[in-house]
Protein backbone atom coordinates (compact mmCIF):
# COMPACT_ATOMS: atom_id res chain seq x y z
CA UNK A 1 0.00 0.00 0.00
CA UNK A 2 1.34 3.44 -1.01
CA UNK A 3 0.37 7.26 -1.22
CA UNK A 4 3.77 9.24 -2.05
CA UNK A 5 2.43 12.14 -0.21
CA UNK A 6 1.94 12.17 3.77
CA UNK A 7 -0.96 13.66 5.38
CA UNK A 8 -1.05 17.17 7.59
CA UNK A 9 -1.21 14.62 10.25
CA UNK A 10 1.25 12.42 9.60
CA UNK A 11 3.97 15.45 8.70
CA UNK A 12 3.00 17.20 11.71
CA UNK A 13 4.06 13.82 13.57
CA UNK A 14 7.10 14.11 11.76
CA UNK A 15 8.31 17.76 12.52
CA UNK A 16 6.78 17.17 16.13
CA UNK A 17 9.75 14.92 16.82
CA UNK A 18 11.79 16.33 19.25
CA UNK A 19 15.05 15.09 17.40
CA UNK A 20 13.70 15.86 14.13
CA UNK A 21 12.74 19.48 15.72
CA UNK A 22 16.39 20.21 17.16
CA UNK A 23 17.76 20.16 13.17
CA UNK A 24 18.27 23.44 11.53
CA UNK A 25 15.54 24.27 9.02
CA UNK A 26 18.13 24.03 6.03
CA UNK A 27 18.95 20.32 7.52
CA UNK A 28 15.10 19.20 7.92
CA UNK A 29 14.62 20.74 4.83
CA UNK A 30 17.76 18.80 2.56
CA UNK A 31 16.18 15.34 4.49
CA UNK A 32 12.64 15.82 3.45
CA UNK A 33 13.14 16.40 -0.24
CA UNK A 34 15.01 12.93 -0.44
CA UNK A 35 11.82 11.02 1.84
CA UNK A 36 9.15 8.88 -0.16
CA UNK A 37 5.86 7.78 1.97
CA UNK A 38 5.53 3.88 2.33
CA UNK A 39 1.75 2.68 3.93
CA UNK A 40 1.28 -0.46 5.82
CA UNK A 41 -1.05 -2.24 7.02
CA UNK A 42 -1.51 -4.04 10.87
CA UNK A 43 1.09 -6.86 10.89
CA UNK A 44 3.05 -6.20 7.40
CA UNK A 45 6.84 -6.90 7.25
CA UNK A 46 8.61 -3.57 7.13
CA UNK A 47 12.12 -4.77 7.36
CA UNK A 48 13.50 -7.78 7.98
CA UNK A 49 16.59 -9.42 10.19
CA UNK A 50 19.29 -10.31 7.91
CA UNK A 51 18.44 -7.46 5.18
CA UNK A 52 21.27 -5.04 3.73
CA UNK A 53 19.53 -1.96 5.07
CA UNK A 54 18.75 0.48 2.27
CA UNK A 55 16.69 3.04 3.92
CA UNK A 56 16.57 5.30 6.80
CA UNK A 57 13.31 5.66 8.34
CA UNK A 58 11.15 7.93 10.34
CA UNK A 59 7.48 6.49 11.93
CA UNK A 60 5.14 8.98 10.97
CA UNK A 61 1.47 7.60 11.82
CA UNK A 62 0.58 4.08 13.83
CA UNK A 63 3.38 2.39 15.67
CA UNK A 64 7.07 0.51 14.14
CA UNK A 65 6.80 -3.03 16.39
CA UNK A 66 10.48 -4.26 16.63
CA UNK A 67 10.88 -7.84 17.80
CA UNK A 68 12.84 -10.79 17.70
CA UNK A 69 12.49 -14.73 17.22
CA UNK A 70 13.06 -17.10 19.96
CA UNK A 71 14.83 -20.40 19.70
CA UNK A 72 11.02 -21.64 19.44
CA UNK A 73 9.37 -19.40 16.63
CA UNK A 74 8.09 -17.51 19.18
CA UNK A 75 8.08 -13.61 18.20
CA UNK A 76 9.43 -11.36 20.90
CA UNK A 77 8.29 -7.77 21.07
CA UNK A 78 11.16 -5.52 22.11
CA UNK A 79 10.05 -1.71 21.45
CA UNK A 80 7.48 0.30 19.69
CA UNK A 81 8.97 3.08 17.35
CA UNK A 82 6.29 6.01 17.69
CA UNK A 83 5.57 8.86 15.05
CA UNK A 84 7.90 10.83 15.06
CA UNK A 85 11.14 8.86 16.03
CA UNK A 86 13.78 8.34 12.92
CA UNK A 87 15.26 4.68 13.06
CA UNK A 88 17.67 2.45 10.78
CA UNK A 89 20.58 4.69 10.49
CA UNK A 90 22.89 2.25 12.89
CA UNK A 91 22.81 -0.64 10.28
CA UNK A 92 23.52 2.32 7.32
CA UNK A 93 26.59 3.24 9.26
CA UNK A 94 28.40 0.06 10.38
CA UNK A 95 27.38 -1.64 7.33
CA UNK A 96 26.30 -4.40 8.70
CA UNK A 97 22.28 -6.12 8.22
CA UNK A 98 19.35 -5.75 10.19
CA UNK A 99 19.60 -7.34 13.55
CA UNK A 100 15.80 -7.63 14.01
CA UNK A 101 12.55 -7.82 12.18
CA UNK A 102 10.16 -4.69 12.14
CA UNK A 103 6.20 -4.74 11.38
CA UNK A 104 3.78 -2.20 11.40
CA UNK A 105 1.04 -2.24 14.58
CA UNK A 106 -1.86 -0.99 12.92
CA UNK A 107 -2.28 0.90 9.90
CA UNK A 108 1.38 2.74 9.56
CA UNK A 109 2.83 4.98 7.50
CA UNK A 110 6.56 5.86 7.16
CA UNK A 111 9.10 8.21 5.61
CA UNK A 112 12.10 6.84 4.03
CA UNK A 113 15.33 8.46 2.53
CA UNK A 114 17.53 6.05 0.60
CA UNK A 115 20.63 4.31 1.87
CA UNK A 116 22.74 6.59 -1.12
CA UNK A 117 20.47 9.89 -0.34
CA UNK A 118 21.36 9.74 3.38
CA UNK A 119 24.85 9.59 2.52
CA UNK A 120 24.52 12.61 0.62
CA UNK A 121 23.12 14.48 3.02
CA UNK A 122 25.56 13.77 5.50
CA UNK A 123 28.26 14.90 3.41
CA UNK A 124 26.30 18.27 2.56
CA UNK A 125 25.76 19.11 6.69
CA UNK A 126 28.60 17.66 9.03
CA UNK A 127 25.46 18.71 11.56
CA UNK A 128 24.02 15.57 11.09
CA UNK A 129 27.01 13.91 12.55
CA UNK A 130 26.32 15.28 15.59
CA UNK A 131 22.33 15.52 15.71
CA UNK A 132 23.11 11.22 15.26
CA UNK A 133 25.87 11.52 17.87
CA UNK A 134 23.09 12.38 20.17
CA UNK A 135 20.46 10.78 19.36
CA UNK A 136 22.55 7.32 19.75
CA UNK A 137 23.66 8.18 23.14
CA UNK A 138 20.11 9.42 24.27
CA UNK A 139 19.54 5.80 23.21
CA UNK A 140 22.47 4.06 25.06
CA UNK A 141 21.20 6.22 27.45
CA UNK A 142 17.70 4.24 27.76
CA UNK A 143 19.05 0.97 26.93
CA UNK A 144 21.08 1.15 30.51
CA UNK A 145 17.95 2.94 32.42
CA UNK A 146 15.98 -0.61 30.91
CA UNK A 147 18.54 -2.96 31.78
CA UNK A 148 18.82 -0.68 35.01
CA UNK A 149 14.75 -0.95 35.62
CA UNK A 150 14.57 -4.85 34.90
CA UNK A 151 17.49 -5.51 37.37
CA UNK A 152 16.31 -3.52 40.33
CA UNK A 153 12.29 -2.80 40.41
CA UNK A 154 10.08 -4.62 41.06
CA UNK A 155 7.53 -5.29 38.52
CA UNK A 156 4.77 -3.18 39.65
CA UNK A 157 7.38 0.09 39.07
CA UNK A 158 7.98 -1.37 35.76
CA UNK A 159 4.73 -1.42 34.73
CA UNK A 160 3.81 1.69 35.66
CA UNK A 161 6.93 3.46 34.19
CA UNK A 162 5.84 1.95 30.66
CA UNK A 163 1.75 3.00 31.09
CA UNK A 164 3.01 6.53 31.75
CA UNK A 165 5.35 6.07 28.56
CA UNK A 166 2.49 5.19 26.72
CA UNK A 167 0.21 7.53 27.89
CA UNK A 168 3.46 10.19 26.64
CA UNK A 169 3.31 8.63 23.43
CA UNK A 170 -0.29 7.65 22.70
CA UNK A 171 -2.22 8.96 25.08
CA UNK A 172 -5.48 10.10 23.49
CA UNK A 173 -7.71 12.72 26.06
CA UNK A 174 -10.67 11.11 27.32
CA UNK A 175 -14.03 12.04 26.34
CA UNK A 176 -15.78 11.37 29.45
CA UNK A 177 -13.51 12.64 32.03
CA UNK A 178 -10.77 15.26 31.33
CA UNK A 179 -8.31 13.66 33.81
CA UNK A 180 -8.21 10.73 32.29
CA UNK A 181 -6.12 9.48 29.21
CA UNK A 182 -6.36 6.21 27.08
CA UNK A 183 -3.51 5.02 25.34
CA UNK A 184 -4.45 4.59 21.84
CA UNK A 185 -1.47 1.93 21.36
CA UNK A 186 -3.94 -1.21 21.52
CA UNK A 187 -1.08 -4.02 23.23
CA UNK A 188 -2.29 -7.71 24.56
CA UNK A 189 -1.13 -8.44 27.66
CA UNK A 190 0.97 -10.77 25.92
CA UNK A 191 2.77 -7.72 24.20
CA UNK A 192 2.95 -5.74 27.32
CA UNK A 193 4.59 -8.86 29.51
CA UNK A 194 7.45 -8.88 26.98
CA UNK A 195 7.99 -5.44 27.04
CA UNK A 196 8.50 -5.75 30.58
CA UNK A 197 10.74 -9.26 30.42
CA UNK A 198 7.70 -10.92 32.61
CA UNK A 199 5.14 -13.51 32.55
CA UNK A 200 1.55 -12.17 31.07
CA UNK A 201 0.08 -13.81 34.19
CA UNK A 202 1.86 -11.90 36.44
CA UNK A 203 1.02 -8.84 34.82
CA UNK A 204 -2.54 -9.53 35.08
CA UNK A 205 -2.38 -9.63 38.26
CA UNK A 206 -0.56 -6.17 38.62
CA UNK A 207 -3.16 -4.13 36.44
CA UNK A 208 -5.83 -5.53 38.01
CA UNK A 209 -4.56 -4.16 41.26
CA UNK A 210 -3.97 -1.02 39.60
CA UNK A 211 -7.72 -1.02 38.74
CA UNK A 212 -9.01 -2.23 41.73
CA UNK A 213 -6.50 0.79 42.99
CA UNK A 214 -8.30 3.20 40.59
CA UNK A 215 -5.25 3.89 38.80
CA UNK A 216 -6.24 2.85 35.46
CA UNK A 217 -8.65 1.32 33.92
CA UNK A 218 -8.90 -1.76 31.60
CA UNK A 219 -11.47 -2.03 28.43
CA UNK A 220 -11.84 -4.17 25.76
CA UNK A 221 -9.80 -1.58 23.70
CA UNK A 222 -6.87 -0.88 25.78
CA UNK A 223 -6.26 0.84 29.06
CA UNK A 224 -7.78 4.14 30.60
CA UNK A 225 -4.96 6.01 32.79
CA UNK A 226 -6.95 7.35 35.46
CA UNK A 227 -4.78 8.73 38.01
CA UNK A 228 -1.19 9.65 36.32
CA UNK A 229 -0.30 11.11 39.92
CA UNK A 230 -0.56 7.83 41.60
CA UNK A 231 1.32 5.73 38.67
CA UNK A 232 4.46 8.40 39.21
CA UNK A 233 4.73 7.86 42.64
CA UNK A 234 4.59 4.08 41.97
CA UNK A 235 8.07 4.42 40.02
CA UNK A 236 9.05 6.76 42.94
CA UNK A 237 8.98 3.71 45.41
Amino acid sequence: MSDPILTIDERAAINAGRWFASLSPSLRHDILRCTYVKRYHDGELITARGEQPQEWIACAKGAVRVSSTAISGKQITLTYVEPGIWFGDVAIFDGDRRTHDAYAHGDTTILCVARADFTKILAQHTELYEALLRLHARRIRQLYGLVEDLNTLPLRARLAKQLLHLARSYGVPSLSDAAEVRIGLQLAQEELAQLLGASRQRVNQELKTLEREETIRIEPGGVVIRNRDALMGITQL
